[in-house]
């Protein structure tokens, strides 16, 4: 089965082959099609976002579609900036961390509990048929680390591993992430609908 991993970040669609890979698809990014105007998200929640953009494409390309909305909630910051946390304060992540930080210590903080979330959401023939979400807790890192992800990752500080997640490498990094989590879902799933048959 082909299936269209309907993101235009690269960093995103990296993270998503390799979690997706052995499951019994065929993937096409959007970079591979003609162009297709991106939906306007206007979902309040991540689960609103991710079924609004699945069956967007799913619908404009005729093939069963995959996407994803996620985000960065902090505790401290009333779960800001959460969906809209790609468009919060620019494009620029170093403008977006300082911005975070500042936020924080005008309130006295340097850290806040935080968590990272995923949903996930499949559909075919215009409608949903499959959903999941995934997420992972930790804290606001007082500095930014690491080489390795995109987006937050090095603002994301994981106290069972002792960095952020910026600092580990992507195989370790999908045993732990939010997206890791709900994409598994969707492999494992994908894995048994093809053995069915379906």
């Amino acid at each position: 089965m082909q299936l269209l991993v309907a993101t235009t970040n690269p960093g995103k669609l990296r993270e998503i082959e390799e979690i997706l890979s052995g499951a019994p698809v065929t993937l096409i990014s959007l970079a591979e099609l003609p162009c297709i105007d991106e939906p306007e998200e206007t979902g309040a929640t991540f689960a609103e976002n991710a079924r609004l953009k699945a069956m967007y494409y799913a619908a404009a390309t005729g093939l069963p579609s995959v996407a994803d909305d996620s985000g960065l909630e902090i505790d401290a910051l009333g779960n800001q900036p959460g969906v809209h946390s790609a468009r919060w304060h620019g494009t620029d992540y170093a403008v977006k961390f300082r911005r975070i930080h500042e936020l924080l210590d005008e309130r006295g903080l340097t850290t806040s509990p935080a968590r990272f979330v995923c949903h996930v959401a499949l559909a075919r023939e215009r409608r949903v048929v499959f959903e999941a979400d995934g997420t992972v807790s930790g804290e606001i890192a007082r500095e930014p680390r690491g080489v390795h992800g995109f987006g937050y990752d090095p603002i994301f500080f994981y106290p069972p591993l002792g960095v952020t997640l910026a600092e580990i490498e992507q195989t370790e990094k999908r045993t732990v992430s939010h997206r890791g989590k709900a994409f598994g879902a969707l492999r494992e799933y994908l894995i048994r609908t093809a053995r069915r048959g379906v």
